[in-house]
C-alpha cells in the first residue's frame, strides 16, 4: 500500500514509517519542513510539507494514497483546547478525502475518559478535550472506513519524550518521587516499537473494526513507576498531594488502564518488546 502518514517524524510516527517501509508499503510522511526529515527521506519516504493548518495539503496527500495513518497532535498542553481543535479539523479533512472510497483512516487517541478495564467497546465521556475519536465517529457515520488506535499513557522506549520524562523531571526538581494517595491507579504501557505494530497490522488485516488497544502492560500502577525512579535516582518515595504534581495532576492520579484483549486477538499482535517498568528501570530514563 501507499500510506500517507501525518506527524511521521514524531516519536509514535516514525516507529509506524519504520514499521510500513519494513513490510514493503510505500510511505509519503507529513512534516513541517524536509531539514527535520532528513532521515526520511534517506530511507525512500516522499515528504509532503506542512502543518495540520494546512487543510489543502492533506487533503490532496489523502487522495492520493491507498491508507491515512494521523498520528500528529500538537502536545503544548498550555493550548490543549486549541490543540484539540486543530486535530479535529485535520481529521474532517483527512477523512472527507477518502470518503465514498472505502480506503482506510487510521486515527490517534489516548485512554483518558475510559473505565479501568475498559475494552475497545467502551466509549470515553464527553468531559476530556481531545477529539480524535469523536471526530472518527463522525467520519464512520458518514461511511468512511475509520478506526480509532488507543495509546497507552506510556509509549516507552529510549528518547521517550511522553509522561514518563515529565514525572522523572518533576522528581529532579522537587527531590522526591511522588505518588497521589496510596497510588494503586493504574497506567497501561505499550513499548513503542509494538505500537508501530498495531498500526501495520490494523492496515493490512483491512480496518475491520472501531478501535483498537495499542497495550501490552495493562494495569501498571502508578506507585510502581515512582519507586522505580526513586530508586534510579536516589530520592525517596512517598505519597503528596495533588498539587504536588501542578497541571500533571489530573494524570498523575488518573486510572487509564485498559485490556487489549481484542486487539490482540484481531490483529495475532503479541507485544515483544520489554515491560513499561522493565524499560524505565535503565540509566537512559533517569538520565
Amino acid at each position: 500500500m501507499h500510506v500517507f502518514v501525518t506527524g511521521s517524524t514524531g516519536w509514535v510516527g516514525s516507529a509506524v514509517v519504520n514499521e510500513l517501509l519494513n513490510a514493503g508499503h510505500k510511505v509519503t510522511g507529513l512534516a513541517r519542513n524536509r531539514e527535520k526529515a532528513s532521515a526520511l527521506i534517506a530511507q525512500g519516504v516522499k515528504i509532503v510539507e506542512g502543518t495540520l493548518d494546512d487543510i489543502n495539503v492533506l487533503r490532496r496527500a489523502a487522495e492520493d494514497s491507498d491508507a491515512v495513518i494521523h498520528t500528529a497532535f500538537n502536545h503544548d498542553f498550555s493550548r490543549f483546547p486549541e490543540s484539540a481543535e486543530q486535530d479535529r479539523r485535520a481529521i474532517e479533512a483527512l477523512g472527507g478525502a477518502l470518503e465514498g472510497s472505502q480506503r482506510p483512516l487510521l486515527v490517534t487517541s489516548g485512554l483518558s475518559g475510559l473505565p479501568r478495564g475498559a475494552t475497545e467497546a467502551d466509549v470515553p465521556g464527553p468531559a476530556g478535550p481531545r477529539k480524535s475519536e469523536a471526530a472518527a465517529r463522525v467520519l464512520s457515520e458518514r461511511g468512511v472506513r475509520v478506526a480509532t488506535v488507543r495509546l497507552a499513557p506510556s509509549v516507552h522506549g529510549l528518547g521517550d519524550h511522553g509522561f514518563i520524562p515529565i514525572v522523572v523531571r518533576l522528581a529532579r526538581e522537587t527531590g522526591v518521587s511522588a505518588y497521589i494517595g496510596s497510588g494503586e491507579n493504574c497506567w497501561s504501557g505499550v513499548y513503542r516499537l509494538d505500537a508501530a505494530r498495531v498500526y501495520r497490522f490494523a492496515l493490512e488485516k483491512g480496518v475491520t473494526e472501531p478501535v483498537y488497544h495499542a497495550v501490552a502492560d495493562e494495569a501498571v500502577p502508578f506507585r510502581q513507576i515512582a519507586e522505580v525512579i526513586g530508586r534510579r535516582l536516589g530520592l525517596p518515595v512517598e505519597p503528596r498531594e495533588r498539587e504536588h504534581f501542578g497541571w500533571f495532576a489530573n494524570m498523575a492520579g488518573a486510572d487509564m488502564a485498559v485490556s487489549s484483549a481484542r486487539t490482540r486477538s484481531l490483529l495475532q499482535w503479541e507485544p515483544a518488546g520489554p515491560s513499561l517498568l522493565a524499560d524505565i528501570d535503565q540509566p537512559g530514563y533517569s538520565g
